[in-house]
C-alpha cells in the first residue's frame, strides 16, 4: 500500500511518497523538501506537497516529528507548529496513520536498513548484533538521541526502539576552553544541556568562545554560514570550533552510550553527522568516546558508525507505519 511519509523537524519539512508490504518499506520516492517557515502548520505544509506532487494523496500516513509525541498537544522544539494527535485524521485526511518522535524513525532505519546503510567508523569493525543494544545520537538543528534493542532484518523484525530526550542532560566541561564556553552559554541560559553544545547552533558559540579566547573580532555569522566556512576548512578560527565540536560530541556520544548501556553500537545520524562524514574520522571524537575512566577498555570495543542513508527519517517513519500496521 501507499502511504505518505512525513519528517517534521526544526528547519525542514520533508515528504515522499513511500510503499510499504508485509511489515517493511518496499519503496520510498523522490522527497520534497520544505522550509518550515513558509508554512503555518503541518496542514498547510501537507496540503503543499499535494500540489507540489500534482495528485491526490495516499489515505495513509507516517510522521515523524522533533518532539515527544505524548500528550494533546504536540509543540515542536524548534519549530512554532503546533500539532493535536487526535486531530490528524480530520486534518490530513487519513484513514491510518502513524505518529512517532523524528529519532523513533531514525532507530527505525537504522534496525530495518542494515548495514548498507552505515559507514563505519571507529572501534571493531563489526555489524550491530540482532538482539543488541545500540545507542543513536544524531546532531542537527538539535540534538536526537533514541536508544534500538534488536535489529529487524537479522531477528526477523522484532526490534525495539526507545524515544529519549537525551539531548537535555547537563553540559559537563572537561577543560579550561569548556569552562569559557559553559561560562559564555550560562550567561545566556539558566541551564545548559549538551544539545546547546553539541548541535547546529552550538558551533556559534563554539566560535565565539574561541575568539574571545585568541582576543579577536570576529564578523558575526549564523550557524548555517559558519557551518559551511569551518566544513571548508578555509577560515583557521572557523576550523578550530568545527574540532571542538567533535571533541565534545565525542563526550556526549560516550556518555549516551554508557547511560543507555549502548555498548553494542553507536550509530551518529542526524543532518550534521552526515556533513561530519569525512571530518570525524580525523577528529579527537574517539579520543573523547573511549575516555571514560575505569570503563575506557570497555568503551573502546564499542563499534562507532556513520548513518549515511540520504533521509532515514523518512525511510524510517514508514518502517514505523508498517511495523504497526501492515502486518
Amino acid at each position: 500500500m501507499e502511504i505518505v511519509a512525513a519528517d517534521i523537524g526544526g528547519t525542514h519539512a520533508r515528504f515522499a511518497i513511500a510503499e510499504v508490504a508485509d511489515g517493511r518499506v518496499v519503496a520510498i520516492g523522490a522527497q520534497i523538501t520544505m522550509k518550515a517557515a513558509d508554512h503555518a502548520s503541518l496542514q498547510l505544509a501537507w496540503q503543499a506537497y499535494g500540489v507540489a506532487i500534482g495528485r491526490p494523496l495516499p489515505r495513509a500516513a507516517a510522521i515523524a516529528v522533533a518532539c515527544p509525541t505524548t500528550g494533546d498537544v504536540l509543540k515542536l522544539t524548534n519549530n512554532p507548529w503546533i500539532i493535536r494527535p487526535a486531530l490528524i485524521p480530520d486534518k490530513l485526511g487519513v484513514d491510518r496513520h502513524t505518529l512517532c518522535n523524528d529519532f523513533v524513525a531514525v532507530g527505525h532505519a537504522v534496525a530495518t536498513l542494515g548495514e548498507t546503510g552505515l559507514t563505519h567508523l571507529y572501534g571493531p569493525d563489526r555489524a550491530l548484533p540482532p538482539g543488541g543494544v545500540v545507542s543513536i545520537v544524531g546532531p542537527g538543528t538539535g540534538l536526537g538521541v533514541a536508544l534500538l534493542v534488536g535489529s529487524g532484518p537479522v531477528a526477523g523484525g522484532g526490534y525495539r526502539v526507545v524515544a529519549t530526550e537525551g539531548g537535555h542532560p547537563d553540559f559537563a566541561p572537561l577543560d579550561s576552553i569548556e569552562d569559557a564556553l559553559l561560562a559564555r552559554l550560562r550567561a545566556r541560559h539558566n541551564r545548559v544541556s549538551v544539545e546547546r553544545v553539541v548541535a547546529g547552533p552550538g558551533l556559534v558559540a563554539i566560535h565565539a568562545t574561541l575568539a574571545a579566547i585568541e582576543g579577536v573580532a570576529v564578523p558575526a555569522l549564523d550557524d548555517q554560514a559558519l557551518w559551511t566556512a569551518a566544513l571548508a576548512g578555509d577560515d583557521s578560527l572557523a576550523a578550530a570550533a568545527l574540532d571542538r565540536f567533535c571533541l565534545s560530541l565525542g563526550s556526549v556520544a560516550g556518555d549516551i552510550a554508557l547511560t543507555q548501556g549502548g555498548f553494542d553500537g553507536v550509530v551518529i545520524a542526524g543532518g550534521l553527522g552526515l556533513r561530519l562524514e569525512r571530518h570525524l574520522p580525523r577528529s579527537g571524537f574517539h579520543q573523547r568516546f573511549v575516555a571514560k575512566g575505569r570503563f575506557e577498555t570497555l568503551m573502546a570495543q564499542v563499534p562507532v558508525k556513520l548513518l549515511t542513508y540520504p533521509q532515514p527519517g523518512l525511510y524510517g517513519a514508514a518502517a514505523a507505519f508498517a511495523q504497526e500496521h501492515d502486518r
